[in-house]
């Protein structure tokens, strides 16, 4: 059974921290601060102000990564089990101020909805199968193959392309599930696997700062990173007409945002957050990074990068000297796998009925939102098992982002169950059997976001 009331704990510490009736009330109300002003040994989780110096992680040291954050949603979002209960076992220190939530968690809803799913996925079983190892270390395998013949024979046009599918591949199969700490219940099988993130151009670190924040606020238009990442370019946000963030050219963006999203891979390898560790989009949104575990990490980070670079990028030109062909492989690989990352990402959170504003009611009435519910109108589904092996369950996204530190091996599983309880609660569940249908609801989402004609009160006017 999913947690249903809030502990003894939580209790416990909103009465010290509200009415002060001891020596240790009075010292948490003496450190009552801004969010802002958390130092990087502290996380803020339900308003209350947590020092992790000395915490042993069960989970591993990735805690540390959000040092100076709130972390709130994070949390309950990766511990779907726990009770207020377990966060005893960090030192409370102080309070924020005014710490008021927009998401609601406990709702009938999402405690329906984990009753149902634990049914099928027992606690401590949810983590990587059999099936799961089987498919990353092929995956494994055969970039290391790949990689191999590229650097020791040269490269071609069809190795270039071959190399940039398998490198998505590791992207969606190997580091997903292990960054989410969701593909072995040791950290340091979670910690090695996640180095495949670095290993296809991009940086784990900077990926989780990004990533679980978006998990956290998905389509949330200023909290989520990948919300307005690609901004002024083109948006994914739906924004009124008139906004200041919309371009008269947006209105062609539904013919031209592949192109855009065709340069991923050469915005993130030769990006220079991986030499800070400072992801632009995470710290626009409020996230800091400037703690000691990240710190400590930038000369990892640096170091693969240069690793990375000379194995895709030098070598090429050591077997086919300054020239074009060369850089056209090199393009042909990036292309190959931006197209195939980026593109499924987009087709995740952006498609007809989507919710793009999931924290209004919070906005307008200060009524906060279910955050389990809000997960669920953000994102949609697509195709079944086959597509599940091919883009690591991330064509299962409901399911990924109610429960992302569940292994995507068992998203086909639960699914059906998924999809029950969101009719029965009147959840709007979206679901395409084929990946060409949530294509092409994407196309149409993209070019109706981009002229605004979702917001045309005359649906006749000829511009959707």
């Amino acid at each position: 059974m999913a947690p249903k009331e809030e502990s003894a704990t939580l209790l416990r510490n909103r009465k010290l921290a509200v009415e002060g009736s001891n020596d240790e009330a009075e010292t948490i109300l003496k450190n009552v601060k801004p969010l802002a002003k958390l130092a990087g040994n502290e996380v803020a989780i339900d308003g209350f102000i947590y020092d992790i110096s000395d915490f042993k992680h069960p989970g591993g040291n990735t805690i540390k990564l959000f040092g100076g954050n709130d972390v709130t949603v994070q949390y309950k979002m990766i511990h779907p089990h726990h009770g207020s209960k377990q966060v005893e076992k960090m030192r409370l220190v102080g309070k924020i101020d005014n710490y008021v939530p927009e998401y609601e968690f406990d709702t009938p809803f999402e405690r329906e909805m984990k009753e149902e799913v634990f049914k099928i996925v027992r606690r401590g079983r949810e983590f990587g199968t059999t099936g799961y190892f089987f498919r990353a270390f092929f995956y494994i395998g055969l970039l290391i193959s790949l990689t191999y013949v590229w650097v020791t024979q040269g490269s071609s046009y069809p190795l270039a392309f071959v190399i940039g599918i398998s490198q998505a591949f590791i992207g969606l199969n190997v580091q997903h599930d292990a960054n989410h700490g969701a593909a072995s219940k040791k950290p340091w099988v979670n910690d090695m696997l996640g180095f495949g993130a670095n290993f296809i151009g991009g940086d784990k670190w900077n990926w989780m700062c990004q990533h679980w924040t978006h998990h956290a606020y998905t389509n949330h238009s200023t909290k989520d990173p990948d919300s307005f990442s690609s901004e002024p370019i083109f948006i994914f946000n739906d924004y009124p007409p008139g906004h200041p963030n919309r371009r008269w050219w947006m209105r062609f963006q539904g013919v031209y945002f592949l192109f855009i999203l065709s340069f991923y891979w050469l915005s993130s390898v030769f990006n220079p957050q991986v030499w800070t560790l400072n992801h632009s989009g995470a710290a626009f949104v409020g996230i800091k990074m400037d703690n000691d575990f990240l710190v400590n990490r930038r000369i990892w980070a640096r170091t693969i990068r240069a690793i990375y670079i000379y194995i895709n990028i030098v070598t090429p030109f050591l077997h086919h000297g300054l020239s074009l062909t060369p850089l056209m492989h090199v393009w042909t690989l990036a292309v190959a796998e931006s197209l195939m990352l980026s593109g499924l990402f987009s087709l995740s959170h952006n498609f007809l009925k989507v919710e793009r504003d999931p924290t209004k009611n919070f906005r307008e009435n200060g009524k906060t939102v279910c955050w389990f519910k809000s997960q669920v109108e953000t994102s949609s589904t697509y195709g079944g098992f086959i597509s599940g092996c091919l883009t690591g369950g991330l064509n299962m996204q409901i399911e990924h982002h109610l429960f992302p530190r569940m292994s995507s091996a068992w998203y086909p599983y639960i699914r059906p169950t998924v999809q029950r309880v969101c009719e029965k609660h009147g959840v709007q569940y979206v679901y395409y059997p084929w990946i060409l249908t949530n294509f092409m609801s994407t196309i149409r989402y993209m070019h109706r976001a981009g002229n605004g004609s979702n917001w045309d009160p005359d649906p006749l006017s000829g511009r959707n």
